[in-house]
């Protein structure tokens, strides 16, 4: 499959057997690598160097950790999901976030992409909808020593408060981008969205200019479930 093409969605069964030898895991770390993220046109060191320690698995649900390596989105419940580890390596090589930047993060999920962000050296504003989902994405990350991340529990799908941010990112589509994130922009910012609707989904990079103009570009194209109460087009009636 081609980087343009529609990535499909795959099926699995959660697995019998949960129990994975230290090898099996940096093994399975070490393929994921090589033979999804670096097929995907990931080769920036430092993001592939992240992948190897910050531990993708201690952020799965446990009963679907023998898959976090897999190319799959894992479910998280309430029908959301893990990013697949390509697309996780891809948006975080997209976004380029360098250290003491201050990004947006909406959706938290499990806090890996989260994790992923910090261990850049980002200070990251995460929100989640979710206040159970945020507790347990939230106790993960300090137990795991990433102390420059604030996780809020809100409704970011439109926007969240009043800051302005060198990164925004959005880990559920939204069938339209609210203009609300590329005004959370610092001149020089940076934000990553799919939007558009299922089948087809636009991965999009925009970046604010200096004058501030905002400049778009699609990246590729994907699916992934959207954000709960994201944004709408206007419909017509008759």
């Amino acid at each position: 499959m081609t980087h343009g093409q529609l990535a499909t969605r795959q099926s699995f069964r959660k697995p019998k057997s949960l129990a994975m030898s230290t090898f099996d895991v940096e093994r399975a770390r070490f393929n994921m690598v090589e033979q999804q993220i670096r097929t995907w046109d990931v080769l920036d060191p430092a993001v592939l160097e992240l992948l190897f320690t910050v531990k993708r698995e201690e952020f799965v649900p446990g009963a679907y950790r023998s898959l976090a390596f897999a190319d799959l989105e894992i479910p998280l419940g309430d029908g959301q999901r893990m990013w697949t580890p390509k697309l996780e390596a891809r948006v975080l090589q997209v976004l380029a976030v360098k250290p003491d930047e201050h990004v947006l993060e909406i959706g938290t999920g499990s806090g890996y992409f989260t994790a992923l962000l910090a261990a850049r050296g980002a200070r990251v504003t995460s929100v989640e909808l979710d206040a159970g989902r945020a507790a347990a994405a939230r106790a993960t990350l300090v137990r795991h020593g990433f102390e420059r991340v604030r996780v809020e529990v809100g409704d970011g799908a439109r926007g969240f408060g009043r800051d302005a941010y060198d990164a925004i990112v959005l880990t559920g589509s939204t069938p339209v981008l609210p203009d609300a994130f590329v005004a959370q922009l610092v001149p020089g910012g940076r934000l990553f969205a799919i939007v558009g609707d299922a089948p087809v989904m636009a991965a999009r990079l925009v970046r604010r200019s200096a004058a501030g103009a905002p400049v778009a570009t699609n990246l590729f194209e994907t699916v992934v479930p959207p954000l709960v109460n994201a944004a709408q087009p206007a419909r017509f009636t008759f």
